[in-house]
């Protein structure tokens, strides 16, 4: 691949930047597709900027140079960001569900896009054995240095499920994943090929209304209808077991609507 020109990718997102402050959003759009000439890649984020400004075809999912940029420069304020400063409670949610329902305790979890541990650490007592998986390799080495997992991998979640042939696993977290991926087909047909029969899958998503069945919020997440989640989960092999409305995190200082899911898997594909 050839070398990137820092200095022109530079100058041209924070133009597109400033464009889109602005309010202009036909020069920012422009300028955003300038950055994605000079970095294919898409380590900015470009791409879901475009479709959250509504111009253009949304993107079946954020590009994995993005995700991993995103949050390899986030670890190590990530937990004060996310649980002080943005309120995310998802994994005591999570928990919570699980003892209300009496689901668990359970044998081996995965938790895919696992961060610094927060659902792992959450769940720990509740599982004999938990595998981690992020894309972000200094979100991993923070969940290392916790010591909450029995084994950790640095990898994109889709693929590390259609690679994976070890053990099955009777329960898969996703919490924060959903918002960076559009298309739910790979992930949802990825879990149920990686699940004992009657096992658990739990994950979150942020909602803006049944118009589509995905499309990239204003602050550059993924959102989805619940219509098309329990159509794709159905399609994979899932029943429902519980959706429940929850605020995902503070936005702005406004509360981000989404759902918790916990779907069971019926039938082997």
């Amino acid at each position: 691949m050839a070398k990137i020109d820092e200095e022109k990718l530079s100058e041209a997102y924070n133009r597109a930047l400033a464009l889109e402050k602005a309010g202009d959003i036909d020069a920012a759009v422009k300028a955003y597709h300038e950055v994605l000439e000079i970095d294919p890649e898409d380590h900015g984020g470009a791409a879901v900027r475009i479709a959250s400004l509504g111009r253009g075809e949304t993107p079946p999912r954020a590009s994995d140079a993005y995700v991993e940029t995103l949050f390899d420069q986030h670890a190590e304020d990530f937990e004060d960001i996310l649980v002080e400063q943005l309120g995310y409670a998802v994994p005591v949610i999570v928990r919570q569900r699980l003892q209300e329902l009496n689901i668990g305790p359970f044998k081996r979890m995965l938790d895919l896009g696992c961060g610094t541990g927060l659902t792992g650490g959450t769940l720990r007592d509740m599982v004999d054995d938990i595998t981690g998986i992020d894309l972000s390799e200094n979100m991993v080495e923070i969940a290392h240095e916790k010591d909450l997992y029995d084994t950790l991998y640095v990898a994109e979640v889709e693929d590390f499920l259609e690679d994976n042939d070890e053990e099955l696993f009777d329960v898969i977290t996703a919490t924060d994943v959903l918002p960076y991926l559009g298309a739910l087909e790979p992930l949802f047909f990825g879990v149920s090929e990686n699940l004992i029969l009657g096992g658990y899958f739990i994950f979150s998503s942020e909602t803006m209304g049944e118009d589509v069945p995905y499309k990239v919020g204003p602050h550059q997440r993924f959102v989805h209808a619940q219509s098309y989640i329990r159509e794709r989960l159905a399609a994979t092999g899932f029943e429902v077991v519980e959706v429940s409305d929850i605020n995902v995190r503070m936005q702005d200082g406004e509360p981000s609507p989404g759902h918790l899911v916990i779907a069971r898997l019926r039938t082997l594909n």
